[in-house]
């Protein structure tokens, strides 16, 4: 199969840089799922930009800053911000209906920002927008969707990691057919998400399973900030839950974090209390489980009417209540959970990557505009700018019609009859070793003995796929070993305590700045 481009997921940063390509080139959009099935599906936020009157790029620029604890690209994020107005004018272009407030949009606040500057849908500002951009792919000719369909490895020609080495498409595994073909084209653009599946308990969807970073690594490219997996501090914590988050936004409207008796204590951690940066709020909640020995920590809203609950957070209300927890009346449970990844794949704004002929975008890149922390809601904004750019950078390039320069020889691999059984149970380890020794808390000694697991559990996999053949279980526990490796080479090679990286052995550099 032969396209002008290949996006390899379908989350928004995919469906902005297909829908911005589909006029003028032949575009083939992956999905390992359904085309919804991705991580902005599950957004409930919004989308951060400097709208109100007396912010500006540079208040929002400093508050990404102080969050990414010094170590965001100052020219990177300045551009991503400056561009915000024009994403969200450009979502509503596309049918978004973001919530209204008199003449213009209805702006929330999450912790970290300094004011009101989140524009959002209810509470599933991710739904509206994935639904409204997922429509227009649908309905446009030059957009081949790809859905169920699981990237193996992409194509180069030359060797990985050399100068002259290219990007040439990508091997796909169709899921339903249960057959393994080479799709072909001059741009590849990986939008395939995070890694939060590499952890036990996550908010991200079953399908985030690193494989961008992994696939692009193999390939030879340059990774950053893998250490720093950010984990949102109110995860719902129920056993049927299933990765449902807490919105930072019931934080941002008057929320508090409450001990089982009802004793507030965010005040005491830091002065910006419950409206402090991620990172902070998770260490405060996990050192509040440790110190009671809990399994969890109350968020309380029930201060506020329910009418106001049911026009802010209609899905948190709902989701609850069929669990029964009403929030109206009762505090709700939570807890620290894997929600983003904020390093990924060296890359610059417009998704360029040091790979000749690959882009990556989103949640899989790292752009510099996270740092060491992501700021909340921040990453839909990097997702429609990058995605953006990135087409508008490829259509600079003339169209390649007809047949491609082939990719270098790749080694043959067929389908598996059935996944090994040992696979599960494998996967199940892997994130329980992740959880327990690369969570919210490290230590030395906890990182040498997750290497000693992971470095083995990897190139095992590797030799298994070359003899076992393709699946789809043994692709994600290959890739979510491989990711899992590079979280703890770069935490035991980070010797300080810095954003969402705290290791209990090494003092803390601006943790908190």
């Amino acid at each position: 199969m032969e396209f002008d481009v290949i996006i390899i997921g379908s989350g928004l940063a995919g469906l902005a840089a297909a829908l911005e390509l589909a006029p003028r080139r032949r575009v083939a959009l992956v999905s390992k799922g359904a085309l919804a099935d991705s991580a902005s599906n599950r957004a409930q936020g919004g989308i951060a930009a400097p709208l109100a009157a007396g912010d500006s790029v540079d208040a929002h620029v400093r508050d990404t800053l102080t969050a990414g604890a010094g170590l965001c690209d100052l020219p990177a994020t300045r551009e991503i911000i400056s561009r915000a107005g024009g994403a969200i004018a450009w979502l509503r272009g596309q049918g978004v209906a973001f919530t209204a407030e008199r003449e213009g949009l209805h702006l929330t606040r999450e912790g970290g920002h300094g004011q009101r500057r989140i524009a959002h849908a209810a509470d599933a500002t991710g739904r509206a927008i994935v639904a409204a951009l997922g429509s227009r792919a649908r309905g446009q000719g030059g957009i081949t969707l790809l859905e169920h369909h699981c990237a193996v490895d992409l194509l180069l020609a030359g060797e990985p990691g050399s100068a002259v080495a290219a990007c040439r498409g990508a091997r796909l595994l169709d899921l339903r057919a249960g057959t393994v073909f080479d799709a072909i084209a001059p741009h590849v653009v990986l939008a395939t998400g995070g890694a939060g599946q590499v952890y036990r308990t996550t908010t991200a969807p079953p399908a985030a399973t690193g494989d961008g970073i992994a696939m692009a690594w193999r390939a030879g490219c340059r990774v950053a900030n893998m250490e720093f997996t950010q984990f949102h501090p109110t995860g719902l914590h129920h056993p049927q839950a299933e990765g449902f988050l807490i919105s930072e936004a019931v934080r941002g409207e008057g929320g508090v974090l409450r001990l089982p008796g009802g004793e507030r204590f965010m005040p005491a951690h830091d002065p910006r209390a419950e409206l402090a940066p991620r990172d902070i709020v998770a260490r405060a909640i996990q050192a509040e489980m440790e110190r009671h020995g809990l399994d969890c920590v109350h968020l309380d809203v029930s201060h506020q009417p329910r009418e106001f609950l049911l026009a802010h957070f209609p899905t948190i209300h709902a989701r609850c209540l069929a669990l029964g927890i009403d929030i109206a009346s009762m505090p709700i449970p939570v807890a620290p959970a894997a929600h983003y990844t904020c390093g990924g794949v060296v890359a610059d704004v417009a998704g360029r990557s040091g790979l000749a002929g690959l882009y990556v975008i989103g949640e899989a890149a790292c752009t510099g505009l996270h740092g060491a922390n992501r700021l909340a809601s921040n990453s839909l904004l990097e997702c429609v700018v990058t995605g953006r750019a990135a087409a508008q950078d490829i259509l600079q390039h003339a169209a390649r019609r007809g047949p491609q320069a082939g990719p270098a020889q790749t080694e043959a691999l067929t389908m598996a009859a059935r996944p090994s059984p040992d696979l599960a149970r494998l996967r199940r380890e892997l994130r329980e070793r992740m959880s327990r020794d690369v969570g919210v808390v490290r230590s030395d000694a906890a990182l040498h003995r997750a290497a000693a697991f992971v470095g083995p559990l990897r190139a095992g996999l590797d030799a298994r796929l070359r003899g076992e053949g393709l699946s789809l279980e043994l692709l994600e526990l290959r890739n979510l070993a491989l990711v899992a490796e590079l979280i703890v080479r770069g935490a035991s090679a980070r010797r300080e305590s810095r954003g969402a990286h705290f290791n209990r052995d090494l003092p803390a550099v601006r943790a908190t700045a």
